[in-house]
C-alpha cells in the first residue's frame, strides 16, 4: 500500500441515521449526532480519483477542504482506504 494526500470535496449528513448521546432528552434532536458520507479527491501519477466513504460519529465532523490520508494499491489506485 502506498500513501498520498486527498482533499474532502463534499460532505453529506445522514439525517436518517441518528445516534442519541443523552439518556434523557427534551426534544427529538437534543443530543443527537449524525454520521457523514464524504467524497475525497486524490491524485496518483497525474490522474485524479474520487472515492466516497461513510464516516461514523466517533470520527468527528468532517469539513470540505480538509486534508486526509489515502492508502492505495500501486497496481490499481482506484482501490483505496481513507483514514
Amino acid at each position: 500500500m502506498e500513501r498520498t494526500t486527498g482533499t474532502i470535496i463534499a460532505v453529506k449528513k445522514q439525517w436518517w441515521c441518528k445516534f442519541n448521546t443523552k439518556a434523557v432528552r427534551l426534544h427529538s434532536l437534543d443530543g443527537a449526532v449524525f454520521p457523514h458520507i464524504i467524497k475525497v479527491k486524490y491524485t496518483v501519477d497525474g490522474r485524479d480519483y474520487i472515492k466516497s466513504k461513510w464516516r461514523g460519529v466517533a470520527a468527528g465532523t468532517p469539513y470540505a477542504g480538509d486534508m486526509v490520508t489515502v492508502w492505495y494499491q500501486p497496481d490499481n489506485p482506484a482501490k483505496c482506504r481513507i483514514d
